[in-house]
């Protein structure tokens, strides 16, 4: 699910998150169409610039497709396939035609025809803001002038390199602002994270203290920029901009060297009361207030305080689709609380042989889950459970696959990385699954004991002090079970 910055000017910067997406003219059109190696089913689903469904297109038997979208909305459309997601830019006249490979989607991915040289570079700017954002905790540990001028120095050579790119090329403004807005708004939300990384939770509040210009930026952010509201880049800046803000208002009402604790109610409601109060755009409102309430109730807190999040959430979304989502994931959360058996779904082993999840719990049991889109995270987690078990000889770990794909996919995954066989799973009703054991992120871990009990409904095993809970947990699982 990065990007770093630095201001050429106020002129650069009022044009860059001041444009407007053009709306197309009746008649417009553009094509889009694309071939997908190994393919994970038999289609690709297309949205148009306000998320919301085109089409599904099936592969033919070259597991190839072509589309014409008429009435061209000009702007950033996305694609899905097996899980995975990525966006195409689309102008009047474009045909743009696109080759990825499944088993390195976003890397393999190539546009070619009208319209590819500005896709071809906006999915480069998206990998090399996915690769500075994996040594962001590295930078992170910069003192805060240093910080602040590499971050601004970096995000200046992206610009440099980008109109370097442009010169003498007949580019769209919109073109142009997108890639810019990717470029800075990445920067900015890097700046946002840093007082997170380099106080920690014990000193944070030392955030008051960052030079004046460290957040200059703020001064020219788009809020309400609804034709950048699919660009990964705009969203995470919104929401650590959001998490920043409500830190400073945490303190207000907290004692002055107070530890930092991210999991209070005052501090999650005044996200809610932030992002009311300055986000003017319903769409992005309601997609802020759905993912910042589901962070919070997510968590292991009390029944009472995630019903209390709720209706706070309630007062402020519009969204009846989102409300009705929400409260499911409350109640899904009240039947895992500690001390209650884990709901009985059904499991398909290797051996395509179906099961219930608690009838194959003998011992302390940690449940995991991956999915076959995300290759990084399901070669983590095996790798990870691989040492636990040398670690932990008396608990089992049972793998579970999410995605609602074909064996073969799941297969061969497990057969390529020869991942063990006895403790691979997948269920039955993916979907049904998810919403039951409230599987909102890949990393989420569920422990149980002998007699399929939670002993804890949301952890994390890849957290610094996960082996230190895990055995004080085990420890004490009798008198849980007892509760």
């Amino acid at each position: 699910m990065l990007i770093r910055y630095i201001i050429c000017s106020f002129a650069l910067l009022s044009i860059t998150f001041g444009c407007k997406v053009n709306t197309g003219s009746e008649g417009d059109h553009a094509y889009i169409g694309g071939e997908i190696i190994n393919p994970k089913n038999e289609s690709v689903v297309l949205y148009n610039t306000e998320g919301l469904v085109v089409d599904s297109l099936t592969l033919d038997v070259n597991n190839r497709f072509i589309y014409k979208i008429k009435d061209l909305q000009p702007g950033l459309y996305s694609f899905t396939h097996g899980g995975e997601y990525q966006l195409v830019l689309l102008e009047p006249n474009d045909s743009v035609m696109f080759r990825l490979n499944t088993y390195d989607f976003d890397e393999s991915l190539v546009f070619t025809g009208v319209g590819a040289r500005k896709n071809n570079y906006l999915i480069e700017t998206y990998l090399s803001n996915e690769r500075e954002e994996k040594k962001l905790m590295r930078y992170a540990k910069m003192e805060p002038e240093q910080f602040n001028e590499f971050i601004e120095e970096r995000r200046s050579r992206e610009l440099d390199k980008f109109h370097d790119f442009i010169k003498d090329k007949q580019e769209s403004e919109l073109f142009k602002s997108i890639i810019e807005a990717n470029i800075n708004y990445n920067s900015f939300a890097d700046k946002e994270i840093y007082p997170f990384a380099y106080f920690g939770n014990n000193k944070l509040i030392h955030i008051k203290d960052l030079p004046e210009d460290f957040y200059a930026h703020r001064s020219i952010i788009d809020k309400n920029a609804v034709n950048l509201s699919h660009l990964y880049s705009y969203n995470r800046f919104l929401f650590f901009y959001i998490d920043n803000l409500a830190a400073h208002v945490y303190y207000d009402s907290n004692p002055y060297h107070s530890k930092f604790d991210r999991h209070t109610m005052h501090y999650n409601k005044s996200k809610l009361d932030l992002i009311d109060s300055i986000i003017s755009d319903e769409s992005l409102k309601n997609s802020l207030l759905k993912y910042k309430t589901r962070d919070y109730v997510s968590h292991n807190h009390t029944e009472s305080d995630a019903n209390e999040m709720l209706n706070y959430f309630l007062s402020k979304s519009t969204n009846e689709e989102d409300k009705e989502s929400m409260k499911e994931l409350v109640f899904s959360l009240k039947l895992l609380r500690q001390g209650n058996p884990i709901p009985n779904l059904p499991i398909i082993n290797y051996d395509n042989s179906e099961q219930n999840l608690n009838a194959i719990i003998e011992r302390p049991t940690i449940i995991y889950f991956w999915s076959s889109n995300s290759k990084m995270q399901y070669r983590n987690s095996h790798y990870k459970v691989k040492s636990l078990k040398y670690e932990f000889p008396g608990v089992d770990f049972v793998s579970i696959n999410l995605n609602s794909n074909d064996d073969k996919s799941w297969k061969g995954i497990i057969n390529n990385y020869d991942f063990p066989k006895d403790n691979e799973y997948k269920f039955k009703y993916p979907k049904e699954a998810r919403k039951v054991l409230a599987v909102n992120y890949l990393n989420k871990a569920i422990i149980v004991n002998e007699n399929a009990m939670i002993l804890h409904p949301n952890v994390n095993i890849f957290k610094s002090d996960f082996t230190e809970m895990l055995g004080s947990l085990l420890q004490k699982k009798h008198l849980i079970a007892k509760q």
